[in-house]
């Protein structure tokens, strides 16, 4: 299988129809050595945030008899350099903050082979192994507006993974699954300072220490079929992460340098699924989780909200999860089916980001700035609950009808031992859907739509970011409920080709997903002409 895809976008569009907030109706061009702060025409234009992208995969089979299979897959990826748009929408004295943030291209590369080998021994009935190496390169460029210093961090990443599974069937009821798992992640970052009036470069901080991440796992699981009604599954992971960072201290003042982890867990799952009948599905599972801190986590340093700076903290411990979660599906006659889940999940010293001092200092100067210092620490506690649920309603002459809600709540442990909204908790959110379909031609009218989050009802690390977000009455910032109304449809021309087209954002509403620095495209139009062969 041989694929070769381009995309090239144009700035994003919003739409006409929302909070005036959102719009950013300037830009910033470099013009005789000098940054100039331009008008735009189009005011619902978001620039910078053009870009074009380049994908290739190519998948090679060759299965020599039944018992074995091989596929080797090459993936390459590539994007042209972008503008960070969110960036772009920091104020400072009045005016831009920033005359350059953007993205050096990006490009992701991966091999992977998967050998599959079934035999029906005493030891597995299946086994596959996966190899898989992946490479990543990424950069980021700033410049703050009428300086001539450019900063550049970029980063190279190369991941490797072994996985070994197996799955023996050990009765006609029970089938036992077993497995390793190897991963390295190989982390270099480097920093660039560039004076762009003489083309003078120097070495610069960089966004991460160099480090080497691992990951060492073994686990089983086992699915027993007690009867045609009630299947039980129970499974155990152990897990070992190694992390080795080394900190330049020729920028930064840390008063460490390297950071080294060992942390290991086990963790288990137990869950089982009950069919009284062919109209009934119920559900529960119990489970348990576990995560070290990353390179990310332990190490980066980066402007995280206007006035703060995120700085390393290289001693963070393991976050553990607690979960649980409860289905109940129900089918009537064959033309309603209604299922909703219930899922609570408990975080003992989540991490999380909080105030921090360095070398007992609050605040430090970063990137001319003075900034208050934060670090990602591990809270107390955390934990996120929440209910999700769906209809299907068959319709007459072809029509049908579908919704599925998501009612999330999240809560952490500040320093004080009050409690605050998680950052990563979702306000309400769902998607409802009318369809049709008759013969070769099938359609669609969707909604989706995003429930409101109020001031008080933010996280404290997101009131601050009023680039994100609408104002309200007091010039607080809060998240806007919005929906979209879109329409798609397709239609089968011969057994080969297919003619698809819709129209998404219909009534060109201008908004934004949570905690997105971006505003979703406004009214836009879709067509397609597809060939199989």
């Amino acid at each position: 299988v041989t694929s070769i895809t381009s995309w090239d976008y144009d700035n994003l569009r919003q739409g006409s129809h929302g909070p005036e907030d959102y719009i950013k109706d300037y830009y910033v061009q470099r013009q005789d050595s000098t940054d100039v702060v331009i008008t735009q025409e189009d005011k619902l234009l978001q620039i910078p945030s053009a870009y074009s992208q380049i994908n290739m995969m190519q998948k090679i089979r060759f299965q020599p008899n039944e018992k074995w299979d091989f596929q080797y897959g090459f993936h390459f990826s590539e994007t042209s350099p972008y503008g960070r748009y969110d960036r772009h929408n920091r104020v400072r004295n009045g005016t831009a903050r920033y005359a350059e943030w953007d993205y050096g291209p990006q490009i992701w590369m991966m091999n992977n082979l998967n050998m599959s080998y079934n035999a029906n021994n005493s030891v597995f009935d299946e086994m596959r192994l996966r190899l898989a190496h992946q490479w990543f390169e990424e950069s980021r460029i700033d410049r703050s507006l009428n300086k001539t210093e450019r900063n550049t961090q970029s980063e190279e990443v190369s991941a490797y993974s072994v996985n070994l599974d197996f799955k023996k069937a050990t009765g006609e009821k029970n089938i036992f699954f077993y497995g390793i798992e190897y991963v390295l992640d190989d982390v270099n970052s480097e920093g660039e300072l560039t004076d762009i009036s003489t083309g003078i470069s120097e070495a610069g901080p960089a966004r991460y220490p160099k480090s080497k991440w691992q990951s060492l796992a073994a686990y089983v699981t086992d699915e027993f079929k007690v009867s045609d009604q009630f299947t039980l599954s129970a499974g155990a992971r152990y897990n070992h992460i190694l992390l080795d960072a080394k900190f330049d201290t020729t920028f930064y003042p840390f008063p460490f340098t390297e950071a080294n982890l060992s942390n290991g867990a086990l963790t288990g799952s137990f869950g089982g699924v009950y069919r009284p009948d062919d109209s009934w599905v119920i559900s529960a599972n119990l489970g348990t989780a576990f995560r070290s801190p990353n390179v990310d986590d332990l190490g980066k340093v980066f402007d995280s909200e206007p006035g703060s700076v995120v700085v390393p903290n290289p001693d963070l411990k393991p976050e553990y999860a607690y979960n649980a979660d409860l289905g109940i599906a129900k089918v009537f006659g064959d033309i309603v089916k209604i299922d909703i889940t219930g899922y609570y999940t408990h975080l003992k010293n989540a991490l999380v980001r909080r105030d921090f001092k360095l070398n007992g200092l609050d605040s430090i100067e970063y990137q001319g700035e003075l900034s208050q210092v934060q670090a990602i620490q591990n809270a107390a506690i955390a934990k996120v609950y929440g209910v999700q649920a769906g209809v299907e309603v068959k319709l007459p002459k072809g029509f049908g009808f579908s919704t599925d809600v998501n009612f999330q709540k999240g809560e952490e442990e500040l320093d004080n031992g009050e409690i605050s909204p998680s950052r990563h908790s979702a306000p309400f959110f769902g998607v409802s859907r009318l369809n049709y379909k008759a013969n070769k031609l099938s359609m669609e009218l969707n909604l989706n739509y995003q429930g409101k989050r109020d001031f008080d009802d933010l996280p404290e690390e997101e009131k601050e970011k009023t680039e994100f977000y609408a104002l309200d009455e007091n010039g607080n910032a809060f998240a806007p409920s919005w929906y979209t109304l879109n329409f798609k449809a397709l239609y089968k021309m011969t057994d080969t080709f297919d003619v698809s087209g819709g129209i998404e954002n219909l009534t060109d509403q201008r908004y934004r997903p949570y905690s997105s620095g971006i505003s979703g495209a406004g009214r836009n139009f879709i067509l397609a002409l597809t060939a199989h062969f």
